[in-house]
């Protein structure tokens, strides 16, 4: 074997062991759902990694990306509460968990499911992601409205012009949401959006996979925090035509 071919094989060697290593060390921290998380995504259909809450399909639908690193089974409790009220959810799986790397995966939800009304929104990263989706998208007439929890659109997913319902939803101790960041990109969204802080919820609470690095310990129960997400959704829900 030639000393290139070596080298070659040596390099390619060290990259997939590197490759292997990421990987085992995402999945060492990436956050998982509770119990009853799991027990609520019981509730819903599997699509290849998809949850799938069904609703009425005269309402419109909403489409969900979780936050980094999280699993996305871990927000079934409200989405399951969501489409009780008749409003299906779709819980996005994201590459690795992480947003960033699926932009555009409500695509293929949106056609597959043929949906003519439907809202896209997300957690944390997820928020981002979803708005950026929504500002590539916005000319969609299925497109209605777009969510934030502990969330909030970048210069690249701005809303300013959006004329579509927009919905803010935050938790009082939040510790990993970037509040400065927060206040500042207040300029990308519109003027009819809905702002609505959760008196005692954190970051975490926005889903149900416990405790998580850097966050605020909450001064509600998960049981309340998940509760109020699914009442502000729905409440919101209700206003789009």
């Amino acid at each position: 074997m030639k000393k290139w071919q070596k080298r070659l094989l040596w390099f390619v060697g060290v990259l997939v062991t590197l490759i292997l290593v990421g990987l085992f060390y995402i999945k060492t921290i990436t956050y998982t759902p509770t119990t009853a998380a799991l027990e609520a995504s019981q509730e819903a259909t599997d699509e290849n990694g998809i949850l799938f809450f069904k609703g009425d399909q005269e309402k419109p639908a909403l489409i969900f990306y979780q936050g980094a690193l999280v699993e996305n089974t871990s927000y079934s409790i409200w989405a399951e509460k969501v489409a009780d009220a008749g409003f299906s959810v779709y819980l996005v799986k994201q590459p690795l968990n992480l947003a960033v790397l699926g932009q555009n995966k409500a695509e293929k939800i949106i056609q597959s499911n043929h949906l003519t009304n439907y809202v896209i929104g997300g957690h944390s990263l997820g928020g981002v992601m979803a708005s950026r989706f929504a500002v590539e998208n916005k000319s969609h007439d299925g497109l209605k409205g777009v969510f934030f929890l502990a969330s909030y659109p970048d210069e690249k997913g701005s809303l300013a012009n959006f004329k579509g319902p927009v919905l803010s939803l935050t938790g009082s101790e939040d510790g990993v949401l970037n509040w400065q960041a927060y206040d500042q990109s207040k300029k990308y969204l519109p003027k009819q959006t809905v702002f609505h802080e959760i008196k005692g919820g954190n970051h975490a609470g926005f889903g149900s996979y416990g405790e998580q690095k850097g966050d605020k310990p909450a001064q509600i129960n998960n049981d309340k925090q998940q509760e109020e997400i699914a009442d502000q959704l729905i409440d919101w829900l209700k206003t789009i035509k």
